[in-house]
């Protein structure tokens, strides 16, 4: 696939890191020499400096032939005017934008081949939002990842003891929960993959993956480690946009919040847009104002600040105060692996939640949904099955006799809304959602093969 990306920034380079080792024709555009120099060292792509919107620089690129745009610079005017020079002029199939204005996004109707021809917008501040949100219902939760319209969810997390299932093996999942269509997709084991089968023993602090419906979810986590309650109070640090609208999600929900922002307009602007939530102004990290708030009593202290360093901060103050867990968005890779589990509870990359929202538009074969995992090492990748035996390598095959790709599992098959159970006698139908964990991104080509259908396979 040939795709043009348009700035060179977090999102931009990580983007074009991943695809660029997926036998895809990458180039990417930014202003910045210097970037453009050092990224083209490290990566199989090609480079253009210039104005991403430009058609004269979008020529250069080789636009006249691209599968996809992705326009993920810092301005939304670029990244709408570029797409709309693209649809305009050179009729590209596929343009992605990221936009992250709410004056834009209350306006959906604009986003239309008649007016601005986007295909996929991309909000992060609002998947990021998301992202948290889940976490807060799932106290305990590294991960939790949305497939088949929200119906089921991959949940990552660490067990423990007081988890029914932790030391004993994974067959006795059935025995314990018999009426619960569940599926442990991958364990790691100080950061190596293990491919689950019946006789693996879970043991304590093993990072497992499992999939179950929403309304099972909770069972299933009991299994692995003894539950959480999920709290409802909660403070969030910083009032930009992330902070903002989670607040506003929160209190709609019932949650009790506390935002502290330290710049007193910006603290007065987002209290007159809140109903429930009390809004402080001042340093999420003077501990004097942490303890007047009643930190201790928290279920939760959320950073939400763009300083990596306030953030970090704040979140280990909190945490030896008494808030119950502690979670940061932090933007440097480096700094993720050094803090989380050990400082912080989760560490929230917007970065990598915003590839990993990318990834389900770039992908070949019939994909739903493409989710970066553990930090952009594996994905889940939902797909459908079309075909016959005739045309489809996995339709019309019991699983004992579909050969994955090294490193894959299948983690779950939904079938007219409903999960099948998964054993060696099942069969893939025409139709049917498949998610499948890939350990090895490396084989990521190879999965989205198995979905492609063929006039010519037997």
């Amino acid at each position: 696939m040939k795709i043009i990306i348009l700035g060179a920034g977090q999102v931009g380079a990580s983007i074009a890191e991943i695809l660029s080792r997926e036998e895809n024709d990458i180039t990417l555009i930014d202003y910045n020499r210097h970037i453009l120099s050092n990224l083209r060292d490290r990566m199989d792509i090609q480079t253009v400096r210039g104005e991403a919107s430009s058609p004269k620089v979008l020529q250069q690129a080789g636009i006249e032939d691209a599968d996809l745009v992705l326009a993920v610079t810092n301005s939304d005017e670029v990244n709408m005017i570029a797409c709309q020079v693209s649809h305009s002029l050179f009729n590209t199939p596929t343009k992605i934008a990221r936009v992250r204005s709410a004056d834009y996004l209350a306006h959906p109707e604009l986003f239309c081949n008649q007016f601005i021809p986007i295909d996929v917008i991309i909000s992060p501040e609002q998947i990021v939002t998301n992202q948290i949100s889940k976490l807060i219902e799932y106290p305990g939760a590294l991960q939790v990842i949305d497939f088949a319209n929200g119906k089921i969810r991959l949940v990552g997390l660490k067990a423990y003891y007081g988890g029914a299932l932790v030391g004993h093996e994974l067959r006795e999942l059935k025995n314990h929960l018999p009426s619960v269509k569940t599926r442990v997709a991958a364990i790691y084991r100080q950061d190596s993959a293990i491919i689950p089968t019946g006789k693996t023993i879970i043991e304590p602090d093993d990072e497992v993956f499992f999939i179950a419906t929403q309304e099972d979810i909770r069972q299933v986590m009991l299994e692995l480690r003894a539950i959480e309650e999920v709290g409802h109070k909660i403070m969030l640090a910083g009032a930009g946009n992330i902070g903002l609208r989670l607040a506003q999600s929160l209190e709609t929900s019932g949650y009790q919040v506390k935002l502290i922002e330290r710049d007193p307009d910006r603290a007065q602007m987002v209290s007159e847009q809140l109903e429930n939530t009390v809004v402080l102004q001042g340093d999420a990290a003077d501990e004097e104002l942490l303890r007047q708030e009643n930190i201790d009593s928290m279920e939760l202290f959320c950073s939400l600040t763009n300083e990596d360093e306030a953030n970090i901060l704040s979140s280990m103050l909190a945490k030896r105060l008494g808030a119950r867990r502690a979670m940061a968005i932090v933007n440097r890779s480096s700094y993720i692996d050094l803090i989380e589990s050990s400082v912080l509870d989760i560490a929230i990359s917007p970065k990598l939640t915003t590839v990993s929202a990318l990834l389900s538009h770039v992908r070949r074969g019939d994909v739903v949904a493409a989710h970066s995992l553990r930090r952009g090492v594996a994905e889940a990748i939902e797909a459908v099955a079309h075909g016959d035996p005739k045309t489809s390598r996995i339709v019309g095959r019991p699983l004992a006799k579909i050969k994955l790709p090294e490193g894959a599992t299948i983690g779950a098959i939904m079938r007219d809304d409903e999960l099948v159970s998964i054993e060696d006698d099942t069969v893939i139908e025409d139709g049917d959602h498949v998610i499948i964990f890939v350990i090895d991104k490396r084989r990521i080509h190879d999965v989205e093969k198995m979905f492609q259908v063929s006039a010519t396979f037997f």
